[in-house]
């Protein structure tokens, strides 16, 4: 496969096109973590957090196999990642069902949000390099990662303001966006080659 990284063999099992759909569905249900800023109702909280972070687990094995051939250290550290901010996210919505209502705001303004980061900029880059989206969603998302970073850096010095609060809609938009390409259009056809390819 020299000069050609760009290329993803399909994997075993689901389909390439089962595979993008379902990512699709995860990216959406991922969000549905942010229902629980609007209600008090701790069973609410829970099972969204629950469902969330099982969203985010189910979107990297997902991808692994995809992006697996072309860079297995990026798609290591990238699996590791989202199964961890998916496991805190578990975790979350368990303490607050348990009453610890303040563990949950600091897991995820402390702990979460690093692993969310982490996990974004090698899924972009892991994106851009096997070209299963346009280019142009992987460029997006990198920008959008970089101006999370700027404002959680920002963060530690006490610094907001609600022009960079409003950033978080490049990283919201990219992956409502992508969610919806996946699911209508699936992993592009090029990227894709059958395991018993000769190269």
């Amino acid at each position: 496969m020299s000069g050609r990284t760009a290329i993803t063999r399909v994997t075993a099992g689901l389909s390439s096109r089962t595979r993008a759909t379902l990512a699709g569905v995860f990216i959406l249900t991922a969000y549905l973590m942010l229902i629980a800023e609007a209600t008090d109702s701790a069973a609410v909280v829970f099972l969204v957090d629950a469902v969330s972070g099982l969203s985010v687990i189910g979107i990297a094995v997902l991808l692994y196999p995809m992006f697996r051939p072309s860079s297995p250290i990026a798609s290591g550290i990238y699996l590791g990642a989202r199964v961890l901010e998916g496991a805190i996210m578990i975790a979350a919505g368990t303490l607050f069902l348990a009453g610890q209502t303040g563990v949950r705001s600091d897991l995820y303004e402390h702990v979460h949000i690093y692993c969310f980061i982490i996990g974004a900029a090698f899924l972009y880059y892991l994106l851009y390099q096997t070209a299963l989206v346009p280019r142009f969603i992987a460029i997006w998302g990198f920008v959008a990662v970089g101006f999370l970073v700027l404002t959680t850096v920002l963060s530690w010095f006490d610094y907001g303001s609600p022009w960079l609060d409003a950033t978080l809609v490049l990283m919201i938009g990219n992956e409502v966006f992508m969610a919806i390409w996946l699911m209508a259009r699936g992993f592009t056809a090029t990227a894709l080659v059958p395991d018993d390819a000769p190269w």
